[in-house]
């Protein structure tokens, strides 16, 4: 199991206003916890020591919400002088990830795990030798709040490629398991993700890894009552079990 993670919580949250005008996005509550501990809890519970946080938006909320926490271990990452993005993000906080393979997570979203933690699944499916990016990817039946198309057709094997308009395919479930070599060129300016997902694509290294349990993303407010229907619904079915 990766030790670090990187949570990518510095965004504007723009289609969550009026809530982030004076909110930043990672602290709206879904079911009474945060969005930003919705992630960090599933870290803590998959064993991961250090998690690394980008802020930008009302950074200072971030920081003294983050303060209180202890599993795991928070490192800031500021991004208060520039927003770099999704790779620029990462490509900043390199020096506290390692060289070591890491999880990235999107604040924005969290899951509902089946009997196996996804996290573990998405460590025990990673191959050095053959990837160089593993996706958590989820149908559309299992995701709630999500409004557009599938990301990706994967094959067999488990490998991805975009998907043309039209096809059926997958959603990326705001869950990364990577290799800090695909940066070894990069410099921190701001980029998207999205270009290294095209490049490890074409070698054949974007790989997928189909989670189990329920997606949910919480990018509007109205998108905020169905994510708290989909876990009070989990619960009383756990309960009832």
């Amino acid at each position: 199991m990766p030790d670090k993670a990187m949570v990518l919580a510095a965004g504007l949250g723009k289609r969550m206003r009026p809530i982030t005008e004076t909110l930043p996005k990672p602290l709206v509550k879904v079911a009474g916890r945060t969005l930003i501990d919705w992630a960090l809890d599933t870290l803590a519970r998959a064993g991961v020591g250090t998690a690394v946080v980008n802020v930008h938006h009302l950074a200072d909320q971030m920081e003294t919400h983050l303060a209180g926490r202890t599993a795991p271990g928070i490192v800031i990452s500021d991004e208060r002088a520039q927003l770099l993005d999704s790779a620029g993000g990462v490509i900043r906080a390199l020096p506290h990830l390692g060289a070591a393979p890491f999880f990235i997570l999107n604040a924005d979203t969290f899951w509902l795990d089946g009997p196996q933690p996804n996290l573990e699944k998405l460590a025990l499916a990673w191959d050095d030798a053959a990837m160089d990016i593993l996706l958590m990817v989820a149908d559309f039946d299992q995701a709630t709040g999500h409004t557009g198309s599938v990301d990706f057709v994967m094959d067999g094997a488990g490998r991805l490629r975009r998907a043309q308009k039209g096809e059926t395919g997958v959603i990326y479930a705001g869950a990364i398991l990577l290799a800090p070599r695909i940066f070894a060129e990069a410099d921190d300016a701001p980029q998207s993700l999205n270009r290294y997902f095209d490049a490890a694509a074409a070698g054949g290294r974007l790989f997928g890894m189909k989670m189990d349990g329920d997606w949910i993303t919480v990018g509007t407010p109205d998108a905020i009552a169905p994510a708290e229907a989909v876990v009070a619904a989990r619960a009383q079915k756990r309960d009832a079990g």
